[in-house]
């Protein structure tokens, strides 16, 4: 549960008050702010009713200029609400069993921080790629798991994914390229990394990254679903494990090296393999979002969204047929 503060003016405050009760807050209680007469009203607010409460607040007083509302969080209620007295939790719930304990507010608030292209995030890069360089030359299993927690190239994919669901052009734009400045980053670093030390004999752990089966198409589906899950459930931790079992960076460092080495086959192999990665994580990371409701908030920027997630999504569909294809096709030539 989170607690919602609405700072409005004071003729509000029976419309906030008749709202916390309708949408079914645990419990309501307000004040008056000596400054400029506005009230402070507060609501004790439960995973299932919070996203419904935002919406009704949003239009409520979405014209007002003076009002904000603030999501804060809670630690503990003593005492402990029991089931029966959360009111309206399954009555005034639109689509309850696709429900999220995140909200869309507060998802685009944690999602968008991985979507920005700013010095930390190139400085990250960089340090992640030369440690999955060594690691690869090194046939370090080790230090690429260390490469693979520390990239934040996965961010910006549920970003895309994001805000293609939403069909928030601003968010789709920033995390387009900050996925793809990211990537040719990377890119250029392993060149860079592999022409100082050029790949003459490719160990084990390079060369499980110039192929991909069919196994590691469904992998990276479950993956980019996994990401979803676990932020809209609010178990962020269980990101460090998408990271592991997808990562887009080994693949990344490995084309770079083999390309700078000028073994082009298997570096289209590596190249194979992060395009598989990238076009599965956000058709699953799309298709998830939807399952789970997220969805904007007014009619006609739920029909934009709609427009945005069908567009997107037959993209990302397609592009995965072809690269299915490609697969069928690298196999058929390497038996």
């Amino acid at each position: 549960m989170k607690l919602i503060e609405v700072v409005a003016d004071a003729g509000h405050l029976d419309t906030l008050v008749g709202l916390a009760e309708q949408f079914g807050a645990l419990d309501c209680w307000y004040s008056q702010t000596v400054e400029d007469q506005r009230r402070s009203v507060r609501m004790l607010v439960n995973d299932e009713n919070r996203q419904t409460v935002l919406d009704a607040l949003q239009g409520l007083l979405g014209t007002s200029e003076n009002a904000r509302i603030i999501v804060l969080p809670v630690e503990a209620v003593l005492p402990r609400p029991a089931q029966e007295e959360v009111p309206g939790s399954s009555k005034n719930t639109k689509n309850s069993k696709s429900s999220t304990s995140a909200t869309r507010e507060e998802l685009y608030n944690q999602i968008e921080k991985g979507a920005r292209l700013d010095m930390n995030h190139l400085i990250l890069v960089f340090l992640s790629t030369v440690v999955a360089a060594i690691g690869l030359l090194e046939n370090n299993v080790a230090v690429i798991v260390g490469a693979m927690v520390i990239a934040p190239l996965l961010g910006p994919n549920i970003a895309l994914a994001f805000a293609a669901t939403l069909g928030d052009r601003d968010l789709l734009r920033e995390a387009f390229r900050t996925n793809l400045i990211g990537v040719v980053f990377a890119l250029l670093i392993s060149l860079a990394i592999g022409w100082l030390w050029p790949v003459v004999a490719p160990n084990a752990e390079i060369m499980s990254r110039t192929d991909v089966g069919f196994d590691g198409v469904v992998l990276a589906l479950a993956s980019g679903a996994a990401a979803v899950l676990s932020l809209t459930s609010g178990v962020a931790s269980a990101l460090v494990g998408v990271m592991v079992a997808v990562a887009l960076l080994p693949p990344t460092a490995t084309l770079g090296m083999l390309l700078a080495s000028e073994q082009l086959d298997l570096a289209a192999g590596a190249a194979l393999l992060l395009a598989v990665n990238i076009v599965c994580v956000n058709l699953s990371a799309n298709l998830v979002f939807l399952i789970k409701g997220v969805r904007p908030r007014t009619w006609l920027e739920k029909r934009k969204a709609k427009q945005s997630a069908v567009w997107i999504g037959l993209f990302w569909s397609v592009t995965l047929v072809v690269l299915l294809v490609a697969l069928y096709a690298r196999h058929l030539v390497d038996a």
